[in-house]
């Protein structure tokens, strides 16, 4: 089964008509976008757009085989024309099946969004899902076979992708297209490493599928060090990499702290941006976790660890620092280093940049600082991927 994809951009199109903003400024070339659009097996159309006649005619496919035209959601402003030759567009109901004359089954899949999602069979057994922008299943019923393709707003809707592998229908060697693409998105390579995180890619207009062809699925870092400032964006740069995945156990080191209000603040503002799947735990003990077999591991953040372990052995008191607690604390983060190396988990794990700054005024500050130096290279010596965020930007140091 193959899928030419028309366009590949949100309803607006990208970049959308005199808009201003960076990303539409930057959306040049092959980063322009027309509205979403696909032809299957030049039989089924999937959404009409203005443009659809010459964007395939740029593709070099014709519309002369398509027998069925499905609209996946509402489309705003004027009515689209219905190209000479074409049939009318319609959309099939929530869980009812259409069988074409190609011999291609469409299985209407509910939304959580106003949209109709399709399920789409080949006669050869291929299968693609395609999702409309924002929107995301809102009932697959029991576990089911992995789809060979879908198709998605992976940006704009993460939350899709971990509702679909934690009911089966998306795994390894499912091919995750980024459809829907909007100005919100940012441009160019970050877009790819945002994309690759969740294990996706965008294509260009105009570009052909065979759905069930992919060689495998792109490599993925199975650990990353997220690293920055304070209030750089780290914890939502490490969010961002596992938002598309079921199951995440977030390892919240802080813990609580009585009396606080500012501290709960911060707390309560990380907890009400994660998916609610994701389970949390509270805790610095982090070996048995990296040691465990488990769904992905979010640790934030290391510089709260090395904290507790310092005080663990004594490391603020200069005495206790010289006599027993520096050789304590380097077998402390000597053990976690190691855990990291073996763990067969996926792991993202946020720190600070604190040797950048200004140089602590007392003893134990520095003595921090040194140590959170020390610790970061050995951890990020472990991962396949390092990330700095600087100003909400990230920028891909190792991977």
């Amino acid at each position: 089964m193959d899928v030419t994809l028309l366009g590949t951009g949100a309803p607006e199109g990208l970049p959308r008509p005199d808009c201003p903003c960076a990303a539409c400024a930057a959306a040049r070339g092959p980063a322009v976008r027309a509205a979403t659009a696909l032809l299957v097996d030049g039989a089924l159309l999937l959404d009409l757009t203005p443009g659809t006649v010459q964007a395939a005619a740029r593709a070099g496919r014709s519309l002369g085989g398509v027998r069925q035209v499905l609209l996946t959601h509402p489309h705003d402003g004027p009515p689209v024309e219905v190209p000479p030759g074409l049939p009318s567009a319609g959309r099939v109901p929530d869980g009812r099946e259409l069988t074409l004359i190609s011999g291609h089954r469409v299985r209407a899949v509910p939304m959580d969004a106003p949209g109709t999602g399709y399920e789409v069979a080949s006669p050869e057994g291929a299968t693609l899902l395609y999702l409309p922008p924002g929107g995301a299943p809102a009932g697959l019923g029991g576990p089911r076979r992995p789809y060979g393709m879908v198709l998605a707003d992976v940006v704009g809707r993460p939350d899709a992708l971990a509702r679909l592998r934690e009911a089966g229908a998306v795994g390894p060697e499912t091919e995750l297209v980024a459809v829907h693409l909007d100005h919100g998105v940012p441009p160019g390579a970050e877009l790819d490493r945002r994309l690759a995180a969740a294990g996706a890619r965008a294509v260009p207009d105009g570009t052909t599928l065979a759905v069930g062809a992919r060689p495998g699925p792109p490599p993925l870092p199975r650990r990353t060090l997220v690293t920055g400032g304070a209030r750089s964006g780290k914890s939502l740069e490490a969010e961002r990499r596992l938002e598309s995945y079921p199951g995440v156990v977030y390892v919240a080191t802080g813990g609580t702290r009585a009396g606080d209000p500012e501290w709960a603040d911060r707390v309560g503002a990380h907890r009400e941006r994660r998916p609610s799947s994701w389970r949390t735990e509270e805790t610095c003990d982090l070996v048995p976790l990296l040691a465990a077999e488990g769904p992905p591991l979010l640790v934030d953040c290391l510089s709260l660890w090395l904290t507790d372990a310092m005080d663990r052995v004594g490391a603020w008191d200069d005495e206790v620092w010289a006599k027993s607690g520096r050789r304590e604390l380097r077998e402390r983060v000597g053990e976690l280093v190691a855990a990291v190396r073996a763990t067969r988990r996926t792991v993202v794990a946020v720190t600070n940049e604190t040797g950048s700054g200004v140089v602590p005024a007392t003893a134990s500050g520095r003595r921090f600082r040194d140590e959170l130096g020390r610790l970061n290279a050995a951890f990020a010596g472990e991962c396949e991927q390092v990330v700095l965020v600087v100003a909400g930007q990230a920028l891909v140091l190792r991977g």
